[in-house]
């Protein structure tokens, strides 16, 4: 049985992500993720930010990528993994997160944490629902509970 290495992170973009195709024509988005926690040091709190790369792959990139801006507060759940290459004689390693999924938390909140959603045109004019909404059709049942 193989191990398994899953992440769920919720933290905000560090920049907008970068949509790419393999060699193969296969659609990959590369964009960071940042979190942050709180540790105490002594007497102080100090604040700790962590900053994740991710790659999501397939059908899900292409569809989401655009809207992966640089602020948006996201969810990703994925598999963690390392990525290991040489530079200047020097072995290197990072962490990254192969994303299974990425969400979008807290709705439409850019620009400061207000919502920009677009009211419908409001009629003034009432109208009566097609039918009784208080009792399903067809429940002619009037009779008290006998307990």
């Amino acid at each position: 049985m193989a191990d398994l290495c899953i992440a769920v992170i919720i933290g905000r973009l560090t920049r907008d992500a970068e949509l790419k195709y393999t060699s193969n024509g296969q659609p990959v988005s590369h964009f960071t993720v940042a979190t942050s926690s709180r540790k105490k040091k002594g007497d102080q709190w100090v604040d700790e930010s962590n900053f994740w790369d991710v790659d999501l792959w397939g059908k899900q990139a292409e569809n989401i990528s655009q809207y992966l801006t640089k602020g948006k507060l996201v969810a990703v759940e994925g598999a963690m993994r390392q990525d290991r290459w040489e530079q200047d004689g020097q072995q290197r390693m990072k962490v990254l997160i192969s994303a299974n999924s990425v969400n979008f938390v807290g709705g439409n909140t850019s620009n400061g944490g207000t919502r920009a959603v677009q009211q419908p045109q409001q009629n003034n004019q009432y109208q009566q629902p097609a039918h009784d909404e208080t009792m399903p059709p067809g429940d002619d049942f009037t009779d008290d509970i006998p307990f």
